[in-house]
């Protein structure tokens, strides 16, 4: 059932808009990657050259190593669930379900079965007579999905689902969606801009600047190891602490750390530091103080003040107690290879002495 999918230099030009521009990515059967990346980087455009929608300028789309780039879209074994759920409003939720069978012209106990027993996969067999405005935006995304699965495809495109949904319905459906994919293993490629979500659903992440790919891989290899300063700025948050190059080391904050990816050849460079990776200590005497925190539930986001610009760090929660705006503090930087980009003229770039914590 499930099939490999390959983007081989794909080109897509709209006017004067590259959206994508020699796009390589191959997807493994049965493996989820999420397509990842800013609005206009080319991912949605990648995931409609899959299903038959958009026709690149050149390159080519392969399922199973077989060339599927001028099939037509009806001819494709693909199932794709869209952003705006595109539900049928004068049919309920079974007939929703079970639309692309009857196009098929599949018997009508046929189609009844194999809809309510995707409605019971997706939670919704109670909710099989509904109409589209009687169920809520996830219960419609859940629809959606049951009709996409319904044609029993041997690739899932999943394009933005979860966006119009509040935050805790997204975090459910994109679990349920995880559940579902791993149980039919089903080669899925999932598009979003929500670094999160790419994070915490996909087996790789393949992260897309001005349709080309900047970084493919597991999830915490993208977060811990960016290979591009655009990689570590768009997944998570980032720090630009001012620091100066020595060979492979760069001497930040009072730290000698070695340097993770190219060097610029300008000694003085921004060094990428990830909040949680500044540690933080009560001290009198220490160089910065707490400007404001912000409670985000496990953790808390602490914002500091440097001699020459703002620092944020992430503390565990039950360490916040006793670091409230106003508290001076000692900052020190977790041992561990760096990103270093060329000093920029727009981002403040702390200057502090180094603590003693």
């Amino acid at each position: 059932m499930t099939a490999s999918v390959e983007f081989r230099g794909l080109r897509r030009v709209f006017g004067r808009t590259v959206a994508l521009d020699g796009f390589d990515l191959v997807v493994a059967p049965g493996e989820l990657v999420a397509l990842l990346g800013p609005s206009g980087c080319g991912k949605t455009t990648a995931l409609r050259c899959v299903a038959g929608f958009e026709r690149p300028d050149s390159g080519a789309v392969l399922v199973d190593g077989k060339d599927i780039t001028n099939v037509p879209a009806s001819k494709r074994d693909a199932g794709m669930v869209f952003q705006s759920y595109s539900l049928f409003p004068n049919l309920n939720a079974r007939d929703n379900v079970a639309f692309g069978l009857r196009v098929r012209k599949a018997p009508a106990a046929t189609r009844r079965a194999k809809a309510d027993e995707l409605l019971e996969l997706v939670g919704l067999p109670s909710h099989a007579d509904r109409y589209p405005h009687q169920l809520s935006g996830g219960q419609q995304q859940r629809v959606a999905l049951a009709r996409a699965l319904a044609l029993e495809p041997r690739v899932l495109l999943l394009d933005e689902p979860l966006s119009a949904l509040d935050a805790k319905v997204r975090v459910t459906l994109r679990e349920e969606i995880r559940r579902l994919q791993l149980d039919l293993g089903i080669t899925t490629v999932f598009v979003t801009h929500d670094q999160e979500e790419a994070l915490s659903i996909a087996d790789r992440v393949a992260v897309l600047r001005d349709g080309r790919l900047e970084q493919v891989g597991a999830p915490a290899e993208v977060y811990d190891r960016p290979a591009t300063p655009f990689v570590a700025e768009f997944v998570g948050t980032m720090n630009h602490l001012a620091g100066q190059l020595s060979g492979d080391q760069v001497t930040v904050l009072g730290r000698l750390l070695p340097v993770d990816g190219p060097v610029p050849a300008d000694p003085s460079v921004d060094v990428l530091i990830r909040p949680e990776a500044v540690q933080v200590t009560p001290d009198p005497a220490g160089s910065a103080e707490i400007v404001a925190a912000s409670f985000r539930g496990a953790s808390v986001r602490l914002r500091l003040a440097v001699e020459g610009g703002e620092v944020l760090a992430d503390v565990p929660g039950h360490e916040a107690v006793r670091l409230g705006p106003g508290t001076r503090v000692a900052v020190r930087l977790v041992e561990r290879p760096v990103l270093v980009a060329p000093r920029t003229v727009t981002v403040p770039a702390p200057v502090v002495a180094a603590d003693a914590v």
